[in-house]
């Protein structure tokens, strides 16, 4: 019998050790193991993450849980920040920022400043006659589209393939070794941190103390299990070893839980949930774990596909190889992979049931705080970015967990904001952790951002829009109307003849609000000795929207509501309109650039990684080309001042930024200049310019994966944009991407588009509808289709009506207003039923030439889905239809 699995191997891995010609969009490859832990390729079923190493000798696998953290339930709300409050304010309003600034280092400031989180160390699997410099034939890959690692060499004329994979619906990390001779192996664990391990019939139970940090005891512990089954002889021997021998396949399941329940409860129990999960997926054969993966997987990837040229020859290099030599080529398919891979990413990062994506995902190998910034969650830029993709990516359900943080931070942000400023509704600042921690952190350059919480909470909103999901709408308004409160009660008139006041650019400030105090992310204004200010430009956007946002969701549920509940509605929406007209509007200074603060002090010399004013051009729409121009022209003004050169995250959120300016050629420099090879943190002198490593996860330097998720969601954004008044198709298109075609993406107002182009122009699109209303669409191009009309007037649907914002204000020195000429635009509405299907393609195309677009209601699991990822078959309640108040230029 064995001879005769022995021959069947064999037939296997000699048909399957080598992958199908391809472009190689959705695949990572590697013909050498990897050394360093940025050329180990990535597997999550968004709480349990892995890096794969695929030495054919010693192969590691190095593991995450995602709540395994340091510390233990606490806040770090200053008591003393509130006796202070008003002197800093006057400091900051008599021109004396840096007294401000110290003082809040003294009072606000008092730790701790957020908790890390913990890696459970590596397992090894060490194999006996193997040796890496006899093995030929080497491969390792990461396939995007099924979301498995395989590892596959030859010896001696054997075969051997090692597949491993993270299965989301039995919350397992599967290793299976197979080999067409008899083979041994051992299973070791190691950990920087104090462990015990008991071997019982279910195998080996590793339990990993946690660690205390910036005075917080920990309250943590992981249990990590693993156990194997195989045709060999398993043996399990001391310290968590495993030894399997004389094997041809073997399969190792790995699991780990906390104790962690939620922030403020640890009374869980690891060992019962690690056991649970081991137990059920024991059930299952290794096939049967494999099928159930790839379907679960396969429901959220396949969703969106996009398809670019490649290189012949370069999209059959080593994705390391592929990389380095992008620059100089037009292999666009490397920038299809970039896409792919972002998705990937966010589907095993974050899933429901999990904790959000943090600043390295769910990946992180460091014990202590040489982490990146301990990997916790930086809410004044990038956890936001980390989520960018997940709406127009039609990937909603990854933000579930991104979702439940916002809500935990609504409860412990109402308790920092009554304690640290006497204000009703929730703040968050700059940071937080598991632990959900809202006050300030590290100094107030960073700390002192009032802003986070609100930012955070425009996704609320912006699912909504997505969705038009009245019900979820009404779940989350109190979370939504929970920030505006903190502003009503936290922003202050500027007082009268202060220094402040007069050194205001537009020398015209009304009966202003601002928020006080507060930074712009992580830079000051010239002249100034710290960040500290009021009143800054990305305060008074944020503010907008957090205001706009809750009195748009009241006048959405005030139509659906008791007469009872109505009043308070009511007074909202009142409330808001008079606290938005006190709002300072955006300023254009000296040289026709975007103002950052009230005071004209951001000079061409700033290249700054944060261009936070931009906040308005994306993610907000605030800034748009159809509706006060001048502000486009500015905002093109600040980014040529700000340069194409910055750190991976910046580089992801200026690729959107040049898509909005509706630049694709601009977008795509940018996207160039990400795509730089970095091949490990050692040699940024030699590779200064360095923005991906060679695993394609994205180099700030060092790790942090916002800037893939923001070059994801800036590649759907250069094909799709459902923000300004209409569905705008391929709004910012490269010259060069003359073909193409890109199928799922999701638009505001519950649509789902599909396209193709040639010749660098739309050629013909799908457009699914899932809640049914008017579809406005924009298009460089003349269209024609049934049903469609040419537009008049205003946007006839609020879910993705132009914000109406103020006019902008001038500085004295600036007698015209900057100006910037718009490409001429088609816009058509037609009106869609929920479920319907509506093609649209270029004007003059036959078609009957259209082939390429998939035209079914769901085909390949095409539609809308929830949260949960149920298909959404009924139209949504409620949609609310209004007049907008400017017109949509043609």
């Amino acid at each position: 019998m064995k001879k005769k699995a022995l021959l069947a191997i064999a037939c296997l891995l000699c048909c399957g050790s080598v992958a199908a010609q391809d472009d190689n969009t959705a695949r990572l490859w590697y013909d050498k193991p990897a050394k360093i832990w940025l050329e180990a390729l990535p597997i999550g079923n968004g709480r349990l993450g892995g890096m794969v190493f695929g030495g054919p000798q010693v192969d590691e696998i190095q593991l995450n849980e995602d709540s395994f953290w340091s510390g233990g339930p606490h806040n770090n709300n200053s008591t003393s920040a509130y006796s202070n409050l008003k002197k800093v304010r006057d400091y900051i309003f008599n021109g004396q920022e840096s007294q401000a600034a110290s003082l809040i280092d003294q009072q606000f400031i008092k730790g701790p400043h957020g908790q890390m989180y913990l890696t459970l160390g590596s397992l090894k699997m060490t194999h006996t006659g193997i040796s890496a410099n006899k093995a030929t034939n080497y491969r390792r890959e990461l396939d995007l589209e099924t979301a498995l690692s395989t590892v596959t060499f030859e010896q001696d004329g054997h075969h051997y393939r090692r597949t491993t994979f993270a299965s989301m619906p039995d919350s397992v990390i599967v290793i299976r070794l197979e080999a067409d001779t008899l083979s041994t192996f051992s299973i070791s664990h190691s950990t920087e941190f104090s462990k015990t391990a008991s071997k019982n019939d279910d195998g080996w139970r590793v339990t990993i103390s946690g660690v205390s940090h910036e005075g917080v005891a920990s309250k943590l512990k992981a249990v990590l299990r693993y156990w194997v089954e195989s045709d060999g002889q398993v043996t399990y021997g001391l310290q968590g070893k495993v030894t399997v021998k004389d094997y041809t396949t073997a399969t190792i399941f790995i699991t780990a839980a906390t104790n962690y329940i939620n922030y403020a409860n640890t009374n869980g129990d690891g060992a019962v949930k690690s056991l649970a999960h081991l137990t059920a997926a024991r059930q299952h054969s290794y096939d049967e774990l494999l099928s159930r993966h790839v379907e679960a997987y396969q429901q959220q990837f396949k969703r969106v596909k996009l398809w670019l040229p490649s290189s012949a020859t370069n999209s059959q290099l080593p994705t390391n190889q592929r990389l380095d030599k992008f620059s100089n080529s037009t292999d666009w398919g490397m920038v299809a992979l970039l896409f792919n891979y972002g998705r990937y990413l966010l589907i095993s990062s974050s899933q429901p049931g999990g904790q959000a994506a943090n600043l390295q995902g769910l990946w992180n190998k460091e014990h202590n705080s040489s982490g990146a910034w301990d990997s916790k969650y930086t809410i004044n830029i990038n956890a936001e970015m980390n989520y960018w993709p997940s709406e127009v990516c039609n990937l909603t359900e990854t933000n579930v967990p991104f979702f439940s943080m916002i809500r935990d931070l609504s409860e412990t942000g109402a308790k920092t904001a009554k304690t640290m400023y006497k204000c009703g509704g929730w703040v968050a600042h700059h940071n937080t952790d598991l632990w959900r921690i809202a006050g300030p952190i590290d100094g107030p350059t960073w700390g002192m951002y009032p802003n986070g919480g609100a930012w955070l909470a425009t996704h609320l909103w912006q699912h909504y829009l997505y969705t038009g999901d009245v019900d979820f709408l009404r779940e989350w308004y109190p979370v939504i109307k929970g920030t505006a409160d903190f502003y009503l009660d936290y922003m202050q008139p500027i007082p009268e003849g202060c220094n402040f006041a007069k050194n205001i650019a537009a020398k015209e400030k009304s009966d202003w609000l601002v928020v006080v105090p507060s930074v712009s992310p992580e830079q000051g204004p010239s002249g100034k000795s710290t960040p500290v200010t009021a009143g800054c430009t990305m305060d008074n956007q944020i503010v907008f929207d957090a205001l706009s946002n809750t009195l748009n969701a009241a006048t959405v549920l005030i139509g659906s509501t008791d007469e009872s509940e109505k009043a308070a509605y009511e007074e909202t929406i009142n409330k808001m309109r008079e606290t938005l007209a006190k709002v300072p509007p955006m300023q254009i200074g000296s040289r026709k650039q975007l103002l950052e603060w009230l005071i004209d002090a951001d000079g061409s010399e700033f290249q700054h990684r944060h261009i936070s004013h931009l906040y308005g051009l994306f993610p907000s729409n605030q800034i748009s080309p159809f509706n006060y121009n001048e502000l486009y022209a500015a905002a093109k003004q600040t980014l040529t001042d700000r340069g194409d050169a910055a750190t991976g995250w910046s580089l992801g959120w200026k690729i959107c930024f040049w898509a909005r300016m509706l630049d694709g050629n601009h977008a795509l420099t940018i996207l160039k200049n990400m795509l730089k090879l970095l091949p490990s943190d050692d040699a940024t002198g030699q590779y200064p310019n360095g923005r991906t490593y060679p695993n394609l996860f994205d180099a700030h330097p060092p790790f942090q994966i916002d800037g893939n998720f923001g070059a994801t969601a800036g590649i759907a954004e250069m094909l799709l944009q459902s923000h300004d008044g209409a569905v705008h198709l391929l709004p910012a298109l490269p010259a060069s991407w003359k073909e193409g075609s890109i199928s799922g993406l999701r638009a505001r107002g519950g649509f789902e588009v599909d396209m193709e182009w040639n010749e660098a122009k739309l050629r013909s699109a799908v457009v699914r509808s899932t809640i049914g209303g008017v579809l406005r669409l924009r298009s460089y191009v003349e269209l024609e289709g049934e049903g469609l009309t040419p537009a008049e007037g205003d946007c006839p649907n609020a879910l993705y009506a132009p914000a109406d914002i103020k006019e902008p204000l001038l500085v004295p020195s600036l007698t015209t207003k900057p100006s910037l000429t718009v490409k001429k635009v088609y816009e058509y509405d037609v009106q869609t039923e929920p479920g319907g299907v509506y093609t649209i393609y270029k004007k003059g195309t036959t078609p009957s030439a259209i082939s390429s677009i998939n035209t079914s209601p769901r085909g390949g699991r095409k539609g809308a889905y929830d949260l949960q990822g149920r298909r959404v078959t009924q139209p949504r309640r409620g949609i609310t239809i209004r007049d907008g108040k400017k017109l949509v230029t043609k």
